[in-house]
């Protein structure tokens, strides 16, 4: 056997334990995993500051390197998110749904974990404690295969959960770490049928691309964030303004961050100007429609083909001036990746219609899409957002973890 058939058969030994432990020990195992991140905090501060070295001497870019970093703060979040994962009710042997055939027989449906969840990432440390959170919960043992840029900081927030699952009393196996980062790991977990149940992918649309169109074993596809804000004729520009603002800069290297903005004709003079003045002070780097360089001036680079659909996960800024409603949901259709999309307006009737008719796991009314995330949607922490339709959608929490089966009692029926 290959090391990953080891570990994933090992896995699958531990999933089956987890499948049936109970609310109270999957609690308990999520209490000692949040104590022990919190004793052993400097291990993984010090495990992630050598991965930022490393990541720095390699020309790695700003933004990217905020998605790596790790501080205190950040790791509370993190340790407080294990601790929200474990007060949420456990959907496991959840009842969806009983009724009586008319044999006599009683047929219901129970959520049940779905196995062992592989989980290819990139450099996001703290999708290595959700992830695992998340898993453990609804009762599912998770292979992660994060990033070499994150390696050192998961591999150290591995360990402290795998020690701490083994003095809860639970297999160290129900977390595991794949040890090597190289693509042929990557490929090897795509064929993994024999272990895994299902594999996710995390990261770049490169990555996504990779898993979906050569993977086996069966995907839960997350998606990239090409995400627009529209900027309706009939908008509270200073609203809009501090909404773009927000959805472009407050974190520009996640998936839910603005990467284009459509402004309607009839305000974008006003418009533009206004967003400029705050846009400015982050230093965002405009490529915008002729439209949008004659109110902005020539330094608004020209936009060409491609920055419509490119995720730039950077201050950079797509613009185009479109004439309504119309033009801005043909767009979007056009160039979304079903990710998050918003509108900004006073008409209630457009907003109705921009709810309707665009076609995204997140549809917001004068709201920022960087609210899309599990927290943010009650679900304590999340494991991707699916922008796929079957199966689950949005940001995925503790259901979208399960599956179902049947179950059905009988007194000697026969057909």
């Amino acid at each position: 056997m290959t090391v990953l058939e080891t570990q994933g058969l090992a896995a699958k030994n531990a999933a089956r334990v987890l499948a049936v432990a109970g609310s109270a020990r999957k609690d308990a195992a999520l209490d000692a995993i949040a104590a022990a991140l919190e004793r052993r905090l400097d291990e993984v501060l010090q495990a992630n500051e050598e991965d930022l070295a490393a990541a720095r001497a390699g020309g790695m870019r700003p933004s990217m390197l905020d998605r790596l970093a790790l501080d205190r703060r950040r790791m509370e979040g993190i340790i407080a998110g294990v601790r929200e994962v474990k007060a949420l009710p456990d959907p496991i042997g959840t009842v969806t749904r009983m009724f009586n055939h008319p044999n006599g027989m009683t047929i219901g449906k129970r959520r049940v974990p779905l196995g062992v969840i592989g989980i290819i990432y990139e450099a996001r440390p703290n999708v290595t404690v959700d992830a695992a959170a998340l898993c453990l919960k609804s009762g599912n043992a998770v292979l992660l295969r994060g990033g070499k840029e994150a390696f050192r900081s998961s591999s150290a927030m591995v360990k402290i959960m795998r020690d701490a699952l083994e003095e809860a009393g639970l297999p160290r196996d129900c977390i595991a770490l794949v040890g090597d980062t190289s693509r042929e790991s990557a490929n090897e977990m795509m064929h993994l049928t024999g272990y895994l149940d299902v594999l996710i992918p995390r990261g770049g649309g490169g990555l996504i691309r990779s898993v979906v169109e050569n993977a086996r074993v069966p995907v839960i596809q997350t998606g990239t964030g090409v995400c627009h804000i529209y900027v309706d004729g009939e908008a509270d520009l200073s609203m809009a303004a501090h909404i773009l603002f927000n959805a472009k800069c407050s974190r520009p290297s996640v998936c839910n961050a603005a990467e284009c903005v459509l402004v309607d004709r009839a305000v974008a003079a006003d418009f533009l100007p206004m967003a400029w003045e705050l846009l400015k002070t982050k230093n965002v780097e405009i490529r915008g429609c002729e439209e949008t360089r004659a109110i902005l001036g020539e330094w608004v680079k020209p936009a060409v083909s491609e920055d419509w659909d490119t995720e730039f996960l950077d201050y950079i800024l797509a613009c185009k001036v479109v004439s309504g409603p119309d033009e801005a949901i043909d767009f979007i259709a056009q160039h979304s990746s079903g990710h998050s999309e918003a509108i900004v307006t006073n008409n209630y009737f457009t907003a109705q219609r921009f709810l309707n008719e665009v076609d995204a796991a997140a549809v917001y009314v004068n709201a920022s899409t960087r609210f899309t995330d599990g927290g943010e949607f009650g679900l304590g922490a999340e494991i991707g957002i699916s922008t796929q339709k079957m199966h689950a959608r949005g940001p995925m929490g503790l259901e979208e973890l399960t599956s179902s089966k049947f179950i059905i009692y009988g007194e000697g029926q026969v057909r």
